[in-house]
């Protein structure tokens, strides 16, 4: 959310630069807020990272970022008949270590994976405080019906090639979802733009353009986003979500594309977890397709 300050800082900077005399304004440090990446997805547990959010002078660094996870919290999920606690996990990521919350698979009292047409409510208690979520895994109903690709246009000797998917919305708005590409059985990372509505392709089969998903801490290459290559494997990820969780990551992609802008308008990121945390607690009902770009 503070990244919607921009805006008025550059606004700031043209009304100074034309007086004569400085003006300093002061801007005050937050107190550390709670910041919540939760997920379950069909047939998967949940994943839940907890860390603290930045002062906005901050200077990012792998040692930072390793600092500001959230530890030792007690974090409970339910899908209404089932209540599980889940475990802190930590692996080394580099010269760092990572932590994060999921089931525990010792304990078969203790499991619980995701399931469609399904609604669960995430609880979370660390240092005194209480904070809650809600989300459903919707009915697998948006599905890609197939996948192809082509050379690259104006190009025909190069080893780019352009991904399409033919996908099936069926009648009735209010099927949201996200995509996501995995390249030679890498991680996957979700599209650029990775939300979609059905307002305009609501009950029809279309025909889309496929992206590659991006890592969003690297330089983003838009010129190479369009083009897979001659060899790679690709899996594709769709995924049916609800609108809650469709708005968070809506206009989370939107305040992250206005960075810089001027003349963007200033937005809110609408996460959706109670008690003054930052971000989301959200279902993926996913469905797979691979294809092997061999020619």
């Amino acid at each position: 959310m503070i990244k919607n300050i921009f805006p008025f800082l550059f606004l700031i900077l043209l009304i100074t630069t034309g007086c004569e005399k400085a003006v300093d304004i002061p801007l005050k440090s937050p107190a550390d807020v709670l910041v919540v990446d939760a997920s379950i997805e069909n047939d998967q547990p949940p994943v839940v990272y907890l860390s603290k959010s930045f002062n906005y002078f901050s200077k990012l660094s792998a040692d930072l970022l390793a600092k500001s996870f959230v530890r030792n919290a007690i974090i409970t999920i339910s899908d209404g008949t089932k209540t599980v606690q889940l475990k802190e996990y930590s692996f080394p990521a580099g010269s760092n270590t990572v932590y994060v919350y999921s089931v525990d698979n010792t304990n078969p009292t203790q499991v619980l994976l995701g399931k469609l047409n399904t609604a669960y409510t995430l609880t979370i208690n660390v240092d005194g405080k209480t904070y809650s979520a809600k989300t459903t895994i919707p009915l697998l109903s948006k599905k890609v019906d197939s996948l192809w690709y082509k050379r690259a246009p104006n190009n025909p000797d190069s080893l780019k090639r352009i991904l399409f998917s033919k996908i099936t919305d069926p009648p009735g708005l209010g099927n949201y979802i996200r995509y996501f590409t995995s390249i030679n059985d890498s991680a996957f990372l979700p599209g650029f733009n990775s939300v979609f509505d059905d307002d305009i392709v609501d009950g029809t089969s279309y025909e889309v353009q496929v992206n590659k998903g991006v890592d969003r801490n690297a330089d983003i290459d838009d010129d190479e986003a369009a083009f897979f290559n001659k060899g790679d494997t690709v899996q594709t990820k769709l995924c049916n979500i609800d609108r809650v969780h469709y708005d968070f990551w809506r206009t989370l992609e939107f305040s992250q594309q206005s960075i810089g802008n001027p003349f963007s308008q200033p937005g809110v990121v609408l996460g959706n977890i109670s008690g003054g945390a930052l971000g989301y607690f959200g279902g993926y009902a996913a469905q797979y397709k691979r294809i092997v770009i061999r020619d």
